[in-house]
């Protein structure tokens, strides 16, 4: 008798889990589906309120930030907002537990969220910078402070925020992030690049795959041998080189994946 597709689902997470369970070193590669699962908006979601009359790539560039860095600055003070306001999901969790229970666990992410860090995760490597880790647009002196002191309402969406000022050149201080036309930051691209040709299984999780050269993470491990698991809603680019995949909520299918792993 054929398989049902929830015997190919069972069958699938049981080669998932014995590839994770035999594991030396587990990369887990994640993208924006994680953290949309616990609210945060992804780039090809459209802006809503009173942002929705501009569109984010274009507010994702330094020549935006060089024109109107109240405009930009408001932006992102909005995102960082909202990102504080919602919480790591299962996902994210389990992500964090597997980091406990591995021998050897390299979290990289493409998200500029503090969701992996806040589910206890340890160091992840955040190739496209962190709404959190501001810095000056001029002298790139790192800021202590996330964001400037602004009025009671401030934060909704539309509000321009002056940015706040470099206490070393009096330079405009800009958002940790990794923009459109910028290369990501040297040194998290190396360590990423190191771990994805040192693994044996790479984890893959809400990522298009589209988005280069991030994209290259899970092709780099696959072409050094390393089994490829990818966990994603929708089929991607990176179906034929994973050696499983499963389609559905990470917030679901990671716990139920990584629940089975030994101590």
């Amino acid at each position: 008798m054929p398989a049902t597709s929830n015997d190919d689902a069972r069958d699938a997470v049981h080669d998932a889990t014995k590839l994770l369970d035999s594991a030396r070193h587990v990369v887990v590669f994640t993208g924006a589906g994680i953290s949309a699962e616990s609210g945060v908006p992804t780039f090809r979601d459209a802006l809503t309120g009173l942002w929705s009359r501009y569109d984010a790539q274009s507010l994702a560039t330094p020549q935006a930030f060089a024109e109107d860095p109240e405009l930009v600055w408001g932006w992102y003070e909005w995102r960082r907002r909202l990102v504080e306001r919602v919480t790591p999901n299962a996902g994210h969790r389990a992500v964090a537990a597997l980091e406990s229970r591995a021998p050897r666990v390299t979290v990289i992410t493409q998200n500029v969220d503090d969701l992996h860090e806040r589910a206890g995760s340890a160091s992840p490597i955040h190739l496209h910078g962190s709404l959190f880790a501001p810095r000056c647009a001029r002298c790139s002196h790192p800021s202590g402070a996330a964001s400037s002191p602004t009025p009671v309402g401030a934060e909704d969406e539309g509000s321009r925020i002056a940015p706040p000022i470099c206490p070393r050149c009096s330079g405009h201080i800009r958002p940790g992030v990794v923009w459109f036309g910028e290369a990501l930051p040297e040194e998290a691209l190396e360590s990423a690049v190191r771990a994805a040709t040192d693994c044996d299984v790479l984890l893959t999780v809400g990522t298009s795959g589209l988005v280069y050269p991030a994209a290259e993470i899970p092709r780099l491990a696959a072409r050094a041998g390393a089994a490829v698991i990818q966990i994603n809603p929708q089929p991607t680019p990176l179906d034929p080189i994973a050696r499983v995949n499963l389609h559905g909520p990470a917030a679901e299918i990671l716990p139920a994946l990584l629940g089975p792993l030994g101590p």
